[in-house]
């Protein structure tokens, strides 16, 4: 059901019964390593290229879904996700191996909740009995086409974020009564563009586009963000964050510090070199699929409103001067 301009509520509460996380060996190192389900120990994953191991990724943990639900992909309707590389090649190459009807997504970062969201609109209107969705990063893969292939050893400045290697996978069924997450609202996100030109700034280029999503989020169902014991964006970073929380008490939206956090700020210690903190397709969805899900099945939090922001750029939009256009989807996420 649409409710007010830009959300939707899911009155049969599709249901996650599994999800399937994987990451490389600098995230085997983060602060989240115990919430992986698989943690390569290299980058190349024994594939011969970069691309080819960011497959590897998302087919990895697409597949670990299917067996922790205990399904097989025949039985599975769709595949939503998407990636960051050129025409989302790596996510295409792991839904060639999957043999899963497919909707191919691009929202750069913000792809993980994009696909969240429409999977719960197919299933709560029976389009679907069961859909994976998911999306997928690699370090090496995406900062040279990006910024600078890691091997040229440029220096960053504060405002840059580290991409995370990781995928988080979904497998998302008609609400079967059990004590799984489930999804109840979710509220799509405009394109906001403030003119930023500088891709070493992603966070504060995506604090707009979260602000006026969230705020939005909580116009359209005439709640109050203390409804959530938790607000999570997907990758502002610590920049972006502070930037958003200050957008939002601008428009008379006041969230406290300790409910808002952020995703590619939790995944990092904080001795790792990630300057403003993590960012990527991969790193939302690693996040939620894993860490954030573990704590609402251990009973730490009951509600969440998980917000994935992406900057819309690529090398072409780069080279033109363009500035960067920026998206962030919201899905709303409770213990039944």
């Amino acid at each position: 059901m649409l409710k007010g301009k830009q959300s939707w509520v899911f009155s049969q509460r599709p249901a996650i019964i599994a999800t399937g996380v994987t990451g490389g060996p600098f995230e085997a190192n983060g602060n989240l390593a115990d919430d992986f389900d698989l943690l390569h120990d290299d980058l190349w994953m024994g594939e011969d290229s970069y691309e080819k191991a960011h497959r590897v990724l998302m087919e990895g943990a697409s597949r670990t879904a299917l067996r922790k639900g205990e399904m097989e992909k025949k039985d599975v309707q769709f595949f939503l996700s998407g990636d960051l590389i050129n025409q989302i090649t790596p996510t295409s190459l792991s839904a060639r191996a999957l043999e899963i009807p497919y909707f191919g997504l691009f929202g750069a970062c913000s792809t993980s909740m994009e696909g969240l969201a429409l999977g719960s609109f197919m299933i709560n209107y029976g389009g679907a009995n069961a859909v994976i969705t998911g999306a997928a990063s690699h370090n090496a893969a995406v900062e040279k086409q990006f910024r600078y292939p890691t091997e040229y050893g440029g220096q960053k400045p504060p405002t840059a974020q580290w991409t995370v290697t990781g995928a988080g996978a979904a497998l998302l069924v008609q609400n079967n009564g059990g004590n799984d997450p489930v999804t109840t609202a979710a509220t799509i996100g405009k394109v906001v563009d403030m003119g930023i030109t500088d891709p070493f700034n992603m966070g504060g280029a995506m604090a707009p586009a979260a602000a006026d999503t969230i705020y939005n989020h909580f116009q359209d169902l005439q709640i109050e963000p203390s409804y959530y014991d938790l607000i999570v964006t997907g990758d502002l970073g610590k920049i972006g964050r502070v930037t958003t929380l200050e957008l939002l008490k601008n428009k008379g939206l006041i969230i406290p510090d300790e409910q808002f956090q952020d995703c590619g700020i939790l995944i990092y210690k904080e001795d790792q070199p990630v300057q403003s903190g993590g960012s990527g397709a991969g790193c939302s969805a690693s996040v939620l699929y894993g860490h954030l899900l573990n704590r609402m099945k251990r009973g730490e939090l009951k509600k969440i409103l998980m917000v994935a922001t992406g900057a819309l750029l690529s090398p072409l939009t780069v080279q033109q001067k363009e500035s960067i256009p920026c998206i962030a989807h919201a899905v709303a996420i409770e213990m039944p």
